[in-house]
């Protein structure tokens, strides 16, 4: 089974950027979807981003299209995500998932969880 590191979060002002990154360690990486999630304070844990295990068809949640990209390289055992123009309400914690299953959103379908990188975007 994969297991899972993220880096790169921090303390961003508002508009500006971060890279997530997930390293996964494991023999199997590149059989899983990829995906990403956030928990604020006081809220549920929601879906970010995903990307089937060939890179192809990422998809994203509708608060983070366009500003957010997400990316693997099964060679590197990785997978990124891009941040920009980033807001206020984007801060959480940010978690890197995997699952075997195709195409889902759903955080109750991804078995293996990184232990999360903090993101603070000020105003």
């Amino acid at each position: 089974q994969v297991q899972l590191v993220e880096s790169g979060g921090g303390l961003v002002q508002a508009g500006g950027s971060l890279r997530l990154s997930c390293a996964a360690s494991g023999r199997s990486f590149s059989g899983y979807t990829m995906g990403w999630f956030r928990q604020a304070p006081g809220k549920e844990r929601e879906f970010v981003a995903a990307i089937s295990w060939s890179g192809g068809s990422p998809y994203y949640a509708d608060s983070v299209k366009g500003r957010f990209t997400i990316s693997r390289d099964n060679a590197k055992n990785t997978v990124v995500l891009q941040m920009n123009s980033l807001k206020p309400e984007d801060t959480a914690i940010y978690y890197c998932a995997a699952t075997v299953l195709r195409s889902t959103r759903s955080l109750y379908e991804y078995n293996v969880w990184g232990q999360g990188t903090q993101v603070t975007v000020s105003s």
